[in-house]
């Protein structure tokens, strides 16, 4: 079982979701309010048939005169076809305006996750959020577009009948008045536990979502460690969770159908008996019964039309918070300066004030730790008091063992998350006083892992610099070692990249993610496991590639394979979050430590 799966979530503030929701449809105002003028002309329309069918009964029936019965059929038929085009355009308009509106939702909740720090990425599934950008905007969508005029002509109508009712025969109006207040109680009753329930059944899916996106994604994973049967178990426990809240959501939507159908016959039987009893005492007409009857049941169908509702429109709302919650995720701060930041102690006057940040414009590469520590979660420190220098152009190397904290450092330094004490420095500048984007623009990254999109070979290594020229593209290929391969595949640099570039080695992949950082041209390259994942042969190229590209850039490298860092400038050895050794490679091999023992288990097959 995923952790964390128990819970079912609960819709907290629908009212405040409906009115956030309800803001992005305020720049429509004028096509709403013809929506709104239609929906009235139908629900007015709807009103004059019952009435024209007494009149006719009373009238015309009762007197056989067939001629003005013909024109009052042909009136009720004019009303009838005249009341469902209103309807249909006014559908037509809202459809427009709810496809607009929620383009904005899309584009504005897809913008805010670009901002978001990498810590709320690291507590949040990919399929999660994926749910949330799908799922549960398709939740709202089908609730507006689809049934947002419906619920307002079946209130409307609703408040037209009873209003009518009035009008005709306060005493019959009365009567009817009894049962109103029993069909909206339970329907109340019954509304808080669906709400609840499609909650629960929009998180259950998200998370189902996330499940299989894991097993998908990782499938040759799977199949390799042969753990297909714990992974079909797995989506089997998390599959009868979402069968659970499921039913449970079901279970107490489809009761609204029988309920309003029972009281909607109760709604006709007291309309009947207090009708017919009033005729014969004289003081109403068959027409008048005839009419009411007509305007109960048709009071009736709007209810049931509420009911069907019910299930889209909770959905949606718990869909809505769920979206508004991530938008309320506190984006990174970029162009403002982040607290605690050198200019923090300026003088309000100064240019570095709190609430400016600056910019990086010409960067030598000279990067200062200065007694920095920092723990992902409050209380668990990962780095302890760290300080380094690395002068421009020189190769710093990272090497400990796993868990110590070198890809800390390097997230730090990029600023992908932010320290708890100490100062981080680029050419004198604390990297809190600087834009994170400005700062990213002089970094380059090549991970173990490299991330290459299902796009073309040309844009993927143009990402690294979007207004770069195909010729600069076919340079940066070329500076990378990459092109040889490239002219061989099926289209060249036009071939389009499989799902996770699965139609390429892992050196192959390496070497578009170099020449992607060439084209970027940083001025710190960043280096984290970049020939882990490679044999020997292929390592070799890459190692080729990467000293063409840590030609002059400051570099910082993580490396588990000790013989890549031979020429490091100088050699940082890391262990439980503190720099327990330093200096060039020669130096710690003769000062017989930590690094030694590293060095002679990898070469020496000595135990670690």
């Amino acid at each position: 079982m995923r952790p964390g799966y128990g819970a079912i979530a609960r819709a907290k503030d629908p009212r405040g979701s409906l009115a956030r929701l309800a803001g992005y449809f305020s720049a429509f105002r004028a096509r709403l309010a013809l929506v709104a003028a239609g929906i009235v002309a139908y629900t007015l329309l709807g009103l004059v048939g019952p009435y024209l069918m007494g009149v006719a009964l009373d009238r015309y029936v009762a007197t056989h005169d067939a001629a003005r019965l013909g024109r009052i059929a042909l009136l009720m038929l004019a009303a009838f076809v005249a009341g469902n085009l209103f309807d249909a355009g006014a559908s037509w308009l809202m459809a427009g305006v709810s496809q607009r509106a929620l383009k904005r939702l899309r584009a504005e909740l897809f913008r805010h996750l670009q901002s978001l720090p990498m810590a709320f990425y690291d507590r949040n599934p990919a399929g999660e959020l994926m749910s949330r950008l799908t799922n549960d905007i398709d939740a709202i969508n089908q609730a507006v577009a689809q049934n947002v005029t419906s619920l307002l002509a079946s209130v409307l109508s609703m408040v037209g009948i009873l209003v009518a009712m009035f009008v005709l025969d306060r005493w019959l109006a009365l009567a009817s008045l009894l049962v109103v207040p029993i069909m909206f109680g339970f329907t109340r009753f019954v509304a808080v536990f669906t709400r609840k329930g499609f909650a629960g059944l929009q998180q259950r899916f998200g998370r189902l979502n996330a499940l299989m996106e894991e097993s998908i994604g990782g499938q040759k994973l799977v199949l390799a460690f042969r753990q297909g049967d714990a992974s079909i178990a797995a989506f089997r426990a998390e599959n009868e969770r979402v069968y659970r809240a499921g039913v449970y959501a079901n279970t107490y939507a489809l009761l609204l159908m029988p309920l309003t159908t029972v009281l909607g016959n109760l709604f006709v039987i007291v309309l009947v008996g207090l009708g017919g009893w009033l005729a014969l005492a004289g003081l109403v007409s068959v027409g008048m019964i005839a009419t009411f009857i007509n305007y109960g049941q048709n009071f009736v169908q709007p209810l049931r039309q509420l009911s069907n509702l019910y299930n889209t429109l909770q959905a949606a709302l718990a869909g809505a918070e769920r979206v508004f919650e991530i938008l309320d995720s506190p984006a990174e701060l970029d162009d403002a300066r982040y607290p605690g930041g050198a200019g923090d102690a300026g003088d309000p006057g100064d240019p570095g004030d709190p609430g400016e940040a600056r910019e990086l414009v010409a960067v030598r590469g000279h990067v200062r730790f200065d007694h920095v520590t920092f723990g992902y979660r409050p209380g668990s420190k990962i780095l302890d008091d760290v300080s380094l220098e690395a002068a421009p152009g020189q190769m710093i190397a990272l090497v400990g063992p796993t868990g110590a904290g070198k890809t800390t450092i390097v997230n730090l330094l990029t600023r992908f998350y932010e320290l708890d004490q100490g100062a981080i420095e680029i050419d004198g500048v604390d990297l809190r006083d600087l834009k994170k984007g400005d700062l990213r623009r002089k970094l380059g990254l090549v991970l173990q892992d490299t991330y290459l999109f299902g796009t073309t070979v040309l844009e993927n290594i143009r990402y690294g610099r979007l207004d770069a020229s195909d010729e600069d593209v076919f340079a940066a290929a070329r500076m990378a070692d990459a092109e040889h391969f490239i002219l061989q595949l099926p289209h060249g640099y036009q071939t389009v990249l499989s799902e996770r570039a699965g139609n390429l080695s892992q050196g192959q992949r390496q070497l578009l993610a170099i020449a992607r950082t060439l084209l970027a041209d940083p001025a710190i390259l960043i280096l984290d496991e970049a020939t882990s994942s490679v044999d020997t042969r292929t390592e070799a190229r890459i190692q080729t590639s990467l000293l063409r590209l840590m030609a002059g850039r400051t570099s910082f490298v993580i490396a588990h394979r000790l013989s890549t860092i031979r020429d490091a400038d100088q050699v940082l050895v890391i262990d439980g979050g503190r720099i327990v050794e330093r200096g060039t490679h020669g130096e710690l091999l003769a000062l017989g430590g930590v690094y030694r023992h590293l060095y002679t288990s990898q070469f020496k097959g000595h135990a670690i």
